[in-house]
């Protein structure tokens, strides 16, 4: 190779570079391993990966008969906050006495069907609740949050007075659940901590009941077709379910945006007004053997407990030990790139009835009644730092 022809190859990859979009900075994605995965940590993260986003199911590999989306991913784009079009419902259970149409589809609404099948409908006499699907990232530090410290937070009798009066979701586990060391129980149940009522225990669960409700794909796990009722040969793998779950467990913890005067006065308001009575900032993870998440402080800013809030956010519809009217405390972390996933427009709270942080607010009651007020009272310059702060999360 002469000179000229090296020169312009050197020229041709300069301009090639020059034209490469910049790699989008850590803070403005959600998805992406946690650091200091070892080699075949990094191989298990890739294979869960690929199995969440890029594997689609259908006749041939096993969607339905009754689904809701065709892949883990369309639910979830780029591990953020769900869409309304992609927005669960559940049926069926009014109190802690159980599901009470497991016989009629319950208690997740599969409202689509492949050719030769008709979807579901809810029955006309069940209550029922939609769910807009949350985002993955920081699920794994979540995870190895002892039980201890979720029990210490709790205050189920409001004993300082406060106005708050978080308490666990006391649950049932699956046969298939290992209990964490040193978890704690009563009478019998467990303390869950994933989804909207923290009515599942840990994202083994997560995993396979989605495949299952969501998809309609069979599990060593969860191999009870919910169409038929019948048992069915797994129709996805427990390596593939394994691999999922390291995959939620290792995606990283979203990345606060950099730091402003009006972000930190922000951030001071929402301490000041009482937010941060339930959206805990700061928590750390305990053992786990995963070393990039075991002993960990992180900053979810939430506190995994349910709490009372209030009559516009009862759908008659429960979980676990939960009433209809509390939920599980939402980590705030990642709310600002809500909307990337979301066609950029906000779809707020349990059901994605919020179209911004400032209606999301306005519409807590019961315990957070009096925070709500607090809002309501500040200047509309302090609002919107407040909102800017809760955007930067």
């Amino acid at each position: 190779m002469n000179f000229k022809t090296l020169l312009c190859g050197v020229l041709i990859l300069s301009a090639c570079e020059t034209f490469e979009p910049e790699a989008p900075a850590d803070f403005d994605i959600l998805d992406g391993p946690v650091e200091g995965l070892n080699n075949a940590e990094n191989i298990q993260f890739l294979k869960g990966d690929a199995a969440f986003n890029t594997e689609i199911f259908t006749l041939q590999n096993g969607l339905g008969p009754l689904f809701v989306a065709p892949s883990c991913g369309s639910c979830h784009p780029g591990d953020g906050k769900g869409h309304p079009f992609t927005t669960l419902t559940r049926f069926g259970q009014t109190d802690e006495n159980g599901n009470q149409y497991l016989n009629v589809g319950g208690p997740q609404l599969q409202h689509r069907a492949i050719p030769g099948f008709q979807p579901e409908a809810i029955p006309p006499d069940a209550t029922f609740s939609s769910f807009t699907p949350p985002a993955n990232t920081g699920l794994g530090f979540i995870d190895a949050v002892s039980d201890a410290d979720i029990l210490a937070w709790s205050d189920p009798e409001d004993v300082d007075g406060d106005g708050i009066s978080g308490t666990p979701n006391w649950i049932n586990l699956k046969e298939y659940v290992v209990q964490r060391p040193n978890s704690v129980s009563e009478n019998g149940k467990y303390i869950g901590r994933f989804g909207k009522k923290a009515a599942t225990y840990d994202l083994l669960q997560q995993t396979a009941t989605a495949y299952n409700q969501d998809i309609g794909i069979t599990s060593s796990f969860e191999p009870i077709d919910p169409h038929s009722g019948l048992v069915f040969d797994p129709e996805v793998s427990n390596q593939t379910i394994n691999d999922v779950v390291f995959y939620l467990k290792t995606l990283k913890a979203p990345v606060p945006r950099p730091e402003s005067n009006s972000i930190l006065e922000g951030k001071q308001l929402f301490a000041a007004i009482g937010c941060s009575k339930c959206h805990r900032p700061e928590m750390k993870t305990g053992n786990s053997t995963i070393a990039s998440i075991s002993n960990k402080i992180f900053f979810p800013y939430s506190d995994l407990l349910l709490h009372d809030m209030g009559t516009a956010l009862d759908d008659g519809y429960t979980e676990g030990s939960a009433k209809t009217f509390e939920w599980r405390t939402p980590p705030l972390w990642g709310l600002g790139l809500s909307k990337n996933s979301q066609g950029n427009q906000y779809f707020l709270m349990h059901d994605g009835r919020a179209r911004s942080i400032d209606e999301a607010i306005l519409l807590h009651g019961g315990e957070a009644t009096q925070i709500r007020d607090n809002y309501q009272a500040l200047t509309a310059d302090e609002k919107t730092k407040l909102i800017q702060f809760l955007e930067s999360l």
